[in-house]
């Protein structure tokens, strides 16, 4: 294998931050709590040092003019995600759970407490919405097209690459049916706003908010 031309392809800035998070996945579901939240935080900000790293390779995908509409579209398809993923819990099929989040892993303290949540909340509505859509809706979906994705404008569409991108997308999550709706609608942003820029504030403002739903309700299983 040869590794340095898989270092210097143009796919791998895209994969190798999911990659790394996916795989940590796994791990972390037979360490105890404590253990868990540590390899977590280490997998947030070493993904967000890798985002960081090869900013200069996402520069296209961000590239172009947002009017106010975008935004505001944008914006309401995260709320619209939101609605998607919470309303249905109980009364649609799901894949079954086998961890949910612990606030107090690190100690039974208030610190402790809002340190962890505090990192879970970052980790989800500013890493992981940059994180998944450059894999799912700027690389996935363009590599279904061809495989030299580089070379297929953002928001061309072809019905493999749209329901391809969003069924898989759906199958990453234990929420499958809310997870393909959720793909459906941030790759509709993509096609109309030809940037990536709209799907990864739709994806943050869904996660947020569930953040939040999640801090004031306790339903910790959401994350």
């Amino acid at each position: 294998m040869d590794w340095k031309k898989i270092l210097h392809s143009a796919w791998f800035p895209y994969c190798a931050p999911f990659a790394i998070y996916v795989l940590l996945i796994e791990p972390a579901r037979y360490l105890p709590d404590r253990w868990a939240e540590l390899l977590y935080i280490f997998k947030i900000f070493g993904v967000a040092f890798l985002l960081w790293q090869w900013r200069s390779h996402y520069l296209q995908d961000f590239a172009g003019k947002s009017t106010s509409r975008d935004w505001m579209v944008s914006i309401f398809a995260g709320v619209l995600v939101l609605v998607l993923w919470v309303l249905p819990e109980g009364r649609i099929f799901q894949l079954e759970q086998k961890t949910v989040f612990d606030p107090f892993a690190l100690g039974n303290t208030e610190i402790s407490f809002w340190f962890l949540v505090g990192i879970h909340l970052l980790g989800s509505s500013v890493v992981v919405p940059v994180m998944e859509e450059l894999f799912w809706r700027s690389f996935i979906m363009r590599w279904l097209i061809k495989p030299d994705f580089k070379s297929i404008p953002l928001g061309t569409f072809t019905w493999l690459s749209f329901i391809g991108t969003a069924v898989v997308f759906g199958l990453e999550h234990f929420r499958i049916i809310p997870g393909i709706m959720a793909g459906v609608i941030y790759g509709l942003l993509v096609l109309h706003q030809k940037s990536i820029k709209g799907a990864v504030v739709a994806h943050a403002v869904t996660n947020f908010g569930l953040g939040i739903y999640v801090i004031v309700t306790g339903n910790w299983q959401f994350w």
